[in-house]
């Protein structure tokens, strides 16, 4: 259980930093004056659908990972069955906020738009609160007693 924890601490890991140097060359583009780009005029109607898809990823990843987690709190669940399917919780949510870290780099490249910006804060906001850590997940998934001790364990790094 230790070594699936630490493949999904990797994997949410990869998935946080990959959008980030986009997000960071988007943002100093617009923020300084020093390069040219010829980037296409896109629709404002894009520029909106992006915003909208944005916050509806947001919203979704949010939604759906609670209500995933209402169904793992039964103290009749194996832990092996309850850290299983909060991965796959945990991985889904992760794979939205890479997909919203894109949206909000490509957004704020092709039109300067500081919604993105705030979209991305969220994002970053949603991915920092939502990064597995055995605290959390004791604390998520109300553990108890031996399940608890097996997730807090996981916390200690082998020399």
């Amino acid at each position: 259980m230790k070594r699936n924890f630490r493949l999904l601490e990797r994997n949410v890991l990869i998935l946080i930093a990959i959008p980030l140097p986009v997000f960071a060359f988007a943002y100093l583009y617009t923020s300084s004056g020093n390069m040219e780009l010829d980037l296409p005029q896109l629709s404002e109607k894009l520029n909106t659908i992006g915003l909208v898809s944005v916050g509806a990823i947001l919203i979704a990843q949010f939604v759906l990972f609670n209500q995933g987690l209402r169904n793992l709190r039964n103290p009749d669940m194996p832990l092996e069955v309850k850290l299983e399917k909060y991965a796959r919780l945990t991985m889904l949510r992760f794979w939205m906020l890479f997909v919203s870290g894109f949206l909000c780099g490509a957004g704020l490249l092709f039109f300067d738009n500081p919604g993105f910006t705030i979209g991305y804060a969220l994002t970053l906001g949603f991915v920092s609160l939502g990064k597995p850590t055995p605290d959390r997940i004791i604390r998520l998934l109300k553990l108890k007693g031996e399940q608890r001790a097996t997730v807090a364990e996981f916390g200690r790094r082998d020399e």
